[in-house]
């Protein structure tokens, strides 16, 4: 395209481009200007000093990192934490959506709707709180257990490690899966109409349309939502992990994002944090990628 087709397209879509233009600067102030930040991640950062007197040590934090007595147990329980909710938490939202598709009463349904969106509005200081009062040894939790037999005696839930990966991915579930269902509503409802008439007429029962119509129709959201789930599996939901992590359950809580937090913020290591954070980015720009290939292979269906 020549310079004067480039400033004649420019001049027709001018308006669109004004409407464009605060969210591009908004960007660029807060996204991409502070990335310049990252370079401590390579120097011997401290605060009394600015980050480019701060002497080069090149890849020593992230060495220090891969050494640390830390790693295995952060990066087991953060990739650990992170598959299980990808497969478990992952395709619920899907089902939801479907069943939920699938019921005539509106009312009801619009009410199931509401009822499953409220846990998303809450702050998991909120949510935390709540799951801390359920699992502690009066709460409901032992209450229900004990009532139908399954256990004999109250249990301390986030008191013993082995609970607390269950705590983390029923709680987030609950928290995400009516949210989560929504993109996926709004694919079904996208579907043409005419196909389940086309399909009763064939003589197709519910489970037959729900199998031919409404997943192959929602594929490419399912494809493109689980490029980004794979992408963010280093990513364990720093504010629920804080809430419910205490010194009693840390052997299965101590999660990346708190190390870093402990790291960076408590212990004052400003540079080996930001290397810690730049291992997550490079291996989550891994991970988007491969996903993204693999899922064009697999279903056709792909970010980019």
């Amino acid at each position: 395209m020549t310079n004067t087709n480039i400033l004649k397209k420019i001049k027709v879509q001018r308006t669109l481009l004004l409407m464009v233009l605060p969210g591009v600067l908004w960007m660029i102030i807060f996204n991409y200007l502070p990335m310049y930040g990252i370079i401590i991640a390579f120097k011997e950062f401290k605060i009394y000093q600015s980050m480019f007197e701060a002497p080069w040590v090149g890849f020593y934090h992230f060495i220090e990192f891969f050494k640390d007595e830390d790693f295995f147990l952060v990066m087991k329980n953060t990739l650990g934490m992170s598959f299980l909710k990808l497969l478990i938490g992952f395709p619920l939202p899907i089902a939801f959506a479907v069943l939920l598709n699938e019921l005539k009463l509106s009312r009801f349904k619009k009410n199931i709707q509401t009822i499953s969106y409220l846990p998303h509005f809450l702050s998991w200081v909120v949510l935390g709180g709540i799951m801390i009062t359920w699992t502690s040894e009066a709460g409901l939790v032992n209450e229900v257990l004990l009532g139908i037999g399954i256990i004999q005696k109250p249990i301390a839930f986030l008191g013993d490690p082995k609970y607390f990966w269950g705590i983390a991915i029923a709680s987030d579930i609950w928290k995400e899966i009516g949210w989560n269902a929504i993109i996926y509503l709004a694919a079904i409802a996208a579907i043409d109409v005419s196909m389940y008439e086309a399909a009763v007429i064939d003589g197709a029962n519910r489970f037959q349309k729900i199998k031919y119509i409404t997943l192959p129709s929602i594929a490419p959201t399912i494809a493109m939502l689980f490029i980004l789930a794979v992408s963010g599996v280093l990513n364990s939901n720093f504010d629920q992990v804080f809430v419910l992590n205490n010194p009693l359950n840390s052997n299965a809580s101590e999660v990346l994002d708190l190390y870093v937090y402990r790291t960076g913020i408590r212990a004052a290591r400003y540079s080996y944090a930001t290397a810690i954070g730049l291992f997550k980015s490079v291996v989550a720009f891994a991970l988007l990628f491969t996903a993204n290939k693999v899922t064009r292979r697999l279903t056709g269906n792909s970010l980019f």
